[in-house]
């Protein structure tokens, strides 16, 4: 029994040793966890929800905590207590303040925000932010805890004010509660229960810890953000865990920016014909070509895209695939003039917006995802970092936006008025006196989920009855599901089109590339928006990354550049992925410069239409692809 009382005593040594503590941020973990709880998805921002190994993996971490203190000597861990407190308490406060004042937790892109803010703008933001309301906030009760803390850790400067009698009644309490919980079975039943505790939170929360580990020890902030994915990806449960998370992030995505500075340092532009005035580039979202009705969709979703088709301006390409299902992938691969299959990453090579300013082209950036902003998912962190960091920004972009949108006809009044106030000015068609220059990208919201909100209300044109037919199969709410995924498409179609519309009276080119395709209960397949956790099958490319890709060419472009016109013709059926745009995009403007590669235009005679297109770096679409009969 002694020895069983010696091994109970030394594991609860290190809760005895750091009482106050262990119990203190135990209590701070769990009220956190329920007025800012975590997320079951990878950013930190939606669908919150209370962990559900919350108590066993925090009392894990907490007597953890403890056991390092309890090895540190007496002097060395009262102040190394004193510095926990004021980084957790201080961490958590934090963390709260932007879950009340943003609805987000803290998060990579917050952290970058923070990093970017100069004295100035700080000390508006304090006096802005931090008023005394935030007392009454939800920051209210980590106050009041930090106060409940202080006053315990205050009680015995308390005793010296008592009387001397109600100071030894005091002291005798404490010496009958210290000798209660020495005694034996007390002691032997609180080292079994943290035991059977330790044994029990251990086994829950293996799984997590090594997910985390995996996070922390990631080598790019895409194979964070890929891992993410997964269903069960780590979850970061505690403001501590959070901060740590953002920091690394940060820290992973500014070795790719330094990567991205010296390739544009070292870009170069020999010459530029200008073949091409106006570039528009339109990037969409989300946009699965099965559900598109140039592609023999059986409603007729894209209505306005097709009677463009029939003027033989839009030429429609038939073999057209994404590299990635990701948005943050592609976009570093389209917007890098490094292809998949070269050797090194896409930050080692210009960017191809850095090549077009470069060559005295007046470069527009209008995104309605890609903004720096507190309540940002990691995906979005990931797909823009690199666009808005302010070199790279800069060395980019002429004009940006500097506001989102709730539907995508926001961004159209957004360019509207950038040309009105003369931020972007085009001329009209004027052969072979055009002084400006433009390429202007349009980055949409496009088909994003959630499905609904990416249509407004009073231009819904397609109910669940339109499924009965020809999916007799699917209940009345995936029918609803469908049928606002394919409202988004039909809205996504009048978008698009006003966009062609404002440059079909100039001397312009646009090209329409989705960023990846999606799922939307296509028939034999469980799935909604994509699957990132599985294996590249012939399903999943299908759906996932096939993609509508069409060229629109004004009539006065058309007449006035025939032999590229008739090279969009003669392409349209070459098979093609989207991360050599960059290659058709130089060859159009007739930039000169040694990024350029033949090979991967196109619109070239030396294109090889051969080029294995390899899916996620992994799967070769083409030899998936069922052999045709």
């Amino acid at each position: 029994m002694t020895r069983l009382h010696r091994i109970a005593q030394f594991l609860l040594k290190p809760i005895t040793r750091n009482g106050v503590f262990f119990f203190m941020m135990y209590a701070l973990g769990i009220v956190t966890a329920l007025i800012a709880p975590s997320s079951d998805r990878v950013d930190f921002n939606s669908d919150h929800f209370l962990y559900d190994n919350l108590f066993l993996e925090l009392f894990l971490d907490t007597y953890l905590a403890c056991v390092v203190l309890a090895l540190l000597p007496h002097k060395v861990r009262v102040w190394v207590r004193r510095l926990l407190y004021v980084v957790l308490y201080t961490t958590t406060m934090a963390d709260v303040y932007c879950y009340w004042k943003f609805s987000s937790t803290l998060n990579p892109a917050m952290l970058l925000l923070v990093a970017e803010t100069d004295s100035r703008e700080a000390g508006e933001f304090l006096s802005s932010y931090l008023t005394p309301d935030v007392l009454f906030s939800p920051v209210g009760w980590i106050v009041l805890l930090i106060m409940i803390h202080a006053l315990i850790a205050l009680r015995h400067r308390w005793c010296r004010l008592f009387t001397e009698r109600q100071h030894l009644l005091f002291e005798a309490w404490k010496d009958r509660t210290r000798q209660r919980w020495q005694h034996v079975p007390v002691t032997l039943i609180s080292g079994i229960a943290v035991v059977a505790l330790l044994i029990t939170s251990a086994i829950t929360s293996w799984h997590n810890k090594v997910e985390m580990t995996r996070m922390m020890t990631a080598p790019t902030i895409g194979t964070i953000e890929h891992k993410l994915t997964a269903a069960d990806h780590a979850q970061f449960y505690l403001p501590i865990y959070r901060l740590a998370f953002s920091i690394y992030s940060n820290h992973l995505a500014s070795m790719q920016v330094e990567k991205c500075i010296a390739a544009a340092k070292n870009a170069k532009v020999d010459s530029c014909s200008y073949t091409s005035p106006t570039i528009v580039l339109i990037i969409g979202e989300s946009y699965s070509k099965a559900h598109d009705a140039q592609y023999d969709y059986f409603l007729n979703t894209t209505p306005r895209q097709k009677k463009l088709e029939r003027t033989g301006l839009l030429t429609k390409f038939t073999d057209v695939v994404s590299c990635w299902n990701l948005t943050s992938f592609v976009f570093k691969n389209v917007f890098s003039t490094h292809v998949v299959g070269e050797k090194g990453e896409w930050c080692d090579y210009p960017l191809f917006p850095e090549l077009f300013r470069k060559a005295g082209y007046h470069v527009t950036f209008l995104t309605n995802q890609f903004l720096p902003r507190a309540k940002e998912a990691v995906y979005d962190f990931s797909g823009g970092f690199f666009l808005n960091d302010p070199t790279l920004s800069e060395a980019q972009f002429d004009t940006r936006n500097s506001q989102l949108y709730r539907y995508d006809a926001g961004l159209l009044s957004d360019y509207d008025s950038k040309v009105k106030d003369g931020q972007i000015t085009i001329d009209r068609v004027r052969p072979g006196h055009e002084t400006h220059h433009n390429l202007i990208i349009f980055h949409l919201i496009g088909q994003h989920v959630s499905y609904r909100q990416r249509c407004p209300d009073n231009q819904r044109v397609f109910t669940p009855d339109d499924y009965k037919e020809h999916r007799p199969e699917l209940g009345p709410g995936r029918r609803q599901m469908i049928a606002d995924y394919d409202n988004a498409v039909h809205y996504n179609d009048s978008i698009v089109t006003a966009i062609v519309k404002r440059f079909s009276k100039r001397n312009a080119i646009v090209i329409y590339m989705p960023d990846h395709g999606e799922e939307c209960y296509e028939p034999g397949r469980n799935i909604v928006c994509r699957n990132h956790s599985a294996e590249v099958d012939w399903p999943l490319a299908h759906y996932e990354f096939e993609v509508p890709f069409w060229i629109y060419c004004s009539r006065s472009y058309a007449k006035l550049h025939p032999a590229v016109f008739q090279a969009i013709k003669a392409a349209r059926r070459k098979p093609f992925m989207t991360d050599a745009l960059p290659h058709m995009l130089l060859w159009l403007a007739g930039i000169s410069t040694k990024d350029y590669h033949a090979q991967y235009n196109l619109l070239s005679p030396e294109y090889d239409a051969s080029r294995p297109r390899i899916l996620k770096n992994k799967a070769d679409y083409d030899k998936l692809r069922p052999k045709e009969k």
